[in-house]
């Protein structure tokens, strides 16, 4: 079987867990691996403030807590994401209002968010599906002329950019996941990017559970107290020492995720010129970084039998989200507004094929021979 996903392994990673436990012996949150890793993120994406999480999804509770909304604020974001997107801010008590995407990327589309801002709008949440940028340029001006907050949801976005500016760094907030399923890995973990510079301080209180205690380390203050709310949101710095041995290695298994997504793409572009499946669309302005590699099937039907033909053929594949306003959690607490002309529709056709660090040529070869044979063509 073809593993739809295998978490990335690089091969130092248990090195430097090992130098944490042995030689640093600081396995809690903020000890040197945490420093290191957060210190690579700014260095390399230029990035004012980097914060280590346990979760993309404390990420965005920690920007949801830095926006701080009021009971009956607005939010709004796509319809078509995880719940962890819509989780964060409904804990702080906002309404959630949810719009339609773009058919060409998938992203959410800056006409649907303008139609949708009321009185109450206080945020957008604009997420980068499968590391392919949104429109930032608009959002970031609707933002301007409304006086909203940017909530980036890059979980996906590791290593991609927008005219030359990296994913998390253009928005008030960018959040980044390193669970095992993204593109570099810590298990579990995540990163809040903090680029306005009247929050790094919060933000750093949020992070340790509501005190002052960086201030402290920091010799700023002689001692530290509670001083606001927050949670727990340091990872252990065992996770933070796994993912150092990964960003260590990000160019190469940049280039190895890169590598398969392009045989895929080339592979399929004769069935797209048949008009059998849709392939992804990348704008000319924008670099990804290989999350996903997927298809548009022609309907939800032909969907459910082309993954029921790759699993007999030993390959997994999956499907994507379920829309957030049609689940019994986002009927509740949130809305649609203007037309669902693209959401669902996409998320009944769309699957997603195996794409990790390590798929072999091999691999991709079984994989591009059963994806043509389902259509009665050769590879």
């Amino acid at each position: 079987m073809i593993s739809f996903n295998i978490p990335p392994y690089v091969g130092t990673e248990l090195e430097f867990v090992r130098d944490a436990v042995e030689s640093n012996r600081k396995i809690c949150g903020d000890g040197p691996y945490t420093k290191k890793c957060q210190a690579w993120l700014e260095g390399t994406f230029g990035a004012e403030k980097a914060l280590l999480t346990t979760s993309g999804t404390s990420a965005l509770e920690m920007a949801a807590m830095l926006c701080d909304l009021k009971p009956g604020d607005e939010v709004i974001l796509p319809s078509f994401t995880f719940s962890s997107t819509a989780t964060a801010f409904l804990m702080m008590g906002a309404r959630l209002v949810f719009v339609d995407i773009l058919p060409d990327t998938k992203n959410i589309d800056p006409k649907a968010i303008e139609a949708a801002i009321s009185d109450r709008t206080r945020v957008i949440v604009p997420v980068h599906y499968a590391g392919v940028a949104c429109d930032m340029d608009e959002i970031m001006d609707i933002a301007s002329r409304y006086g909203l907050l940017v909530v980036e949801d890059a979980a996906q976005g590791v290593m991609s950019s927008y005219k030359g500016r990296p994913l998390g760094t253009i928005g008030d907030f960018g959040c980044y996941s390193f669970h095992e399923t993204k593109n570099y890995s810590m298990g579990e973990g995540g990163a809040i990017l903090v680029n306005n510079d009247a929050y790094a301080d919060r933000a750093d209180i949020i992070r340790e559970k509501g005190t002052n205690r960086s201030n402290f380390l920091r010799g700023q203050v002689d001692k530290y107290t509670w001083v606001d709310k927050g949670s727990s949101y340091l990872p252990s710095d065992m996770n933070a020492a796994y993912l150092w041995g990964q960003l260590q290695a990000a160019d190469a298994i940049y280039d190895n995720r890169m590598a398969t997504w392009a045989a895929y793409n080339e592979a399929f572009k004769s069935l797209e010129e048949r008009g059998l499946v849709e392939l992804p669309v990348i704008p000319e302005d924008r670099v990804h970084n290989a999350h996903m590699y997927y298809l548009l099937l022609p309907s939800l039907e032909e969907r459910s039998k082309f993954i029921g033909h790759l699993k007999e053929q030993g390959i997994q594949a999956c499907f994507h989200y379920v829309p957030l306003h049609s689940a019994p959690a986002g009927e509740r607490f949130g809305e649609f507004r203007g037309d669902d002309e693209w959401t669902t529709q996409v998320s009944d056709r769309l699957v997603r094929l195996p794409l990790y660090y390590g798929l072999s040529k091999e691999e991709v070869g079984k994989v591009v021979s059963a994806v043509v044979s389902y259509f009665g063509v050769e590879a």
